[in-house]
Formats: structure tokens, sequence, C-alpha cells
């Protein structure tokens, strides 16, 4: 048997992230973070114990690798739906509430990872980075051509701070108040995107603290 080709090796250990990363996703709901073992991760990806190690340096590090990749499926899904994006709004209405709409569906995952966040940081990661790309090339859409890197990270601490209002215990802020902020501060149509249900919101009666905001010159 002759044996496989760095091609295929390669493949192979992908298939093999994308499973501890999917198994992590999937335990964090079920259980909560504590109660969720490295052993468990590994057993229900079907992988060695051993590749965790390889890949990632502890469970919070997976934690935050599993979550990104989720929110980069999620972003890039609702990029390409049809029918296609007919411009840069349109693009960053998908983005911002492709991002939200992740809070709603995936409440334990999300607030464990932003606690993950505030007290171990940003670890860098290849989901993170493709997460940052698909980010950055929605405000570039929208119109930030000049500092595409400052309008990216200025999004991401908006969404941040939204999702922290999202999950604060006790006294969460609803989505589609949230969502209107965002909305007006970039200029974008309620209609554009996803935007929630009737039942969920009272538009006439949100989105006014900011001033609608252009896109950069």
């Amino acid at each position: 048997m002759s044996p496989r080709s760095a091609s295929v090796n390669e493949a192979m250990r992908q298939r093999s992230r994308e499973r501890l990363l999917q198994a992590t996703v999937e335990l964090v709901e079920e259980r909560g973070y504590e109660a969720t073992t490295l052993a468990d991760i590994t057993r229900r990806a079907g992988s060695a114990r051993g590749l965790v190690s390889y890949y990632y340096s502890g469970k919070r590090a997976l934690l935050q690798s599993a979550v990104h990749s989720l929110m980069n499926r999620e972003l890039a899904a609702a990029l390409e739906a049809d029918p296609p994006a007919g411009s840069g709004e349109e693009v960053l209405a998908r983005a911002i509430d492709a991002i939200l709409d992740l809070t709603r569906t995936h409440t334990t995952l999300m607030r464990t990872h932003m606690a993950s966040i505030l007290q171990e940081g940003f670890i860098q990661c290849p989901e993170q980075q493709r997460l940052a790309t698909l980010l950055r090339g929605a405000v570039v859409s929208w119109g930030a051509a000049d500092d595409p890197e400052a309008e990216y990270r200025l999004l991401r601490a908006l969404l941040m701070g939204a999702t922290v209002a999202l999950l604060l215990p006790g006294a969460p802020m609803p989505l589609a108040r949230l969502r209107a902020e965002l909305f007006q501060r970039y200029g974008l149509k309620w209609s554009m995107g996803r935007p929630p249900g009737e039942e969920e919101v009272d538009v006439p009666a949100i989105g006014t603290l900011l001033p609608p905001q252009s896109p950069p010159r």
C-alpha cells in the first residue's frame, strides 16, 4: 500500500479538527462548559485525546475555536444565501443579523464564549481569522474602503457589546432594539437582512438614539 499524500493527510486532519469543534459546540450546549471534559469531547468526536493537545492549548482554546467556527459557518451561509445580496448595505445587514441570531439560538454557548474572552482574551486561531475576513469584507462592501481594518474592529466591538447586552443575566436587552441601533448607525433599512418577526418589535418606537452613519469616503 502506497503512503498517503500530504494533501490527503491534511484533509484528514482538517476533518478531525472539524469533528472536535462540532463536538465541543454540541456538548457545551447540552451540559455547560464546566460539566464538559476534553475526554467527553474526544469521545463524541471519535478522536484521540492527543489530537486535542496537538491543536489546542486547552479546553478554553478549543471552545473559542469551536464558537468562531460556528460563527464563521453561519455568517458565510447568510452572506451566500439566495437571493444574492444586491448591495453592500444588504451584505452588512446579513452579517449583523447572522451574529445577533446566534446569541438567540445558542445562548449557553455564546454566554460561555463571551465569559471566556473577557477572562482569557482573544485566542488567535484559523477559525477566528476566517471570521475576521468575512466581517472585514462586509464592511468593505458597505463602503469602508479607506480604513477597513478600523471599521472591522469597530463593528466587532459593537457586535460584542450587543451580544453581552443580549446575554446579561436578569436584564437582557431586546434583540430587536439592539438590531435597530446597529442598523441606524450604519444607515441600513429595517427590512434588510433577516428582521425579527412583527410580534417581537415595535419598529417606530426604537432605533432613535444614534444618527445614521454613512460609509467613510
